[in-house]
């Protein structure tokens, strides 16, 4: 907050992570309390601000375009080391919605998370543009399929971060959409580097790629907002690592707060 001259726009407190008597076949745990959270966060977001949304997991994002679908029709640039596209469409069952989430604000799920407000789908398929996921990601032929634009890891090195950032700016800029939200986990950097998430699996990006991904599109004037999410302070006893992300961070944004200089 103090290097970005940012406000603190309040918390809103999540519900305690209940599965209770979960079984296989009862769709996502704690579904009920994730939608009433979702609702309160989008409210927050409301306010019509840029925010810095910091939370646990990725399901997050539910809020956040929720809020937006109220709005308008708007995009989704999803940075993750994982698609997060597990629907009962691609699996025999859902649970975690930290690892379904894409599907959900697409549409692919349970009413009581996927059609708050009668809004389904919160975020339309071809609104979306996914960068960072891992090369062996399950989904990845799937959204090939539905026409998403995706830049695996290995994509994004052979095109470069500056080339895949201003294919996915024209992507989630065309007209007929009126912004887009920016979602990263921080799993998409490689455990080498923050091994303090959920899911620390190899083959993800080093800090300075992340940070050339994310300046030109928090750049960007469509760019309403980003969450960042699955850091785990529990791991990270010493704060090096989150003083490493809030680096990159801060770095990446910068850029974008700061007023142009007048000649």
């Amino acid at each position: 907050m103090r290097r970005l001259g940012a406000g603190d726009a309040g918390c809103v407190t999540p519900p305690c992570y209940d599965r209770g008597g979960w079984k296989p076949g009862d769709g996502v745990f704690n579904a009920a309390a994730m939608s009433g959270y979702s609702r309160r966060l989008g409210r927050l977001l409301d306010a019509g601000r840029f925010p810095l949304v910091l939370g646990g997991d990725c399901s997050i994002v539910l809020g956040a375009a929720l809020a937006l679908n109220r709005r308008g029709r708007y995009g989704l640039a999803f940075l993750d080391g994982h698609s997060d596209f597990r629907h009962l469409g691609n699996s025999p069952r859902v649970g975690a919605a930290a690892g379904e989430d894409l599907a959900l604000v697409t549409g692919r799920g349970q009413a009581d998370l996927t059609d708050l407000d009668g809004r389904r789908p919160y975020v339309r398929d071809e609104d979306v543009a996914v960068l960072g996921i891992r090369d062996n990601d399950e989904a990845l032929a799937e959204l090939h399929g539905l026409g998403v634009p995706v830049w695996e890891v290995a994509r994004l090195r052979a095109d470069g971060p500056a080339t895949a950032t201003s294919a996915a700016l024209r992507h989630l800029e065309r007209d007929g959409v009126d912004g887009f939200w920016l979602h990263l986990d921080a799993d998409i950097l490689d455990p080498a580097v923050l091994p303090a998430v959920d899911s620390p699996d190899p083959g993800g990006l080093g800090h300075d790629e992340l940070a050339a991904l994310l300046t030109p599109l928090v750049a960007s004037p469509s760019c309403v907002g980003l969450e960042v999410t699955v850091f785990d302070p529990d791991l990270d006893p010493d704060g090096a690592l989150a003083l490493a992300l809030t680096d990159t961070l801060a770095a990446a944004l910068a850029p974008a707060l700061t007023p142009p200089r007048k000649e």
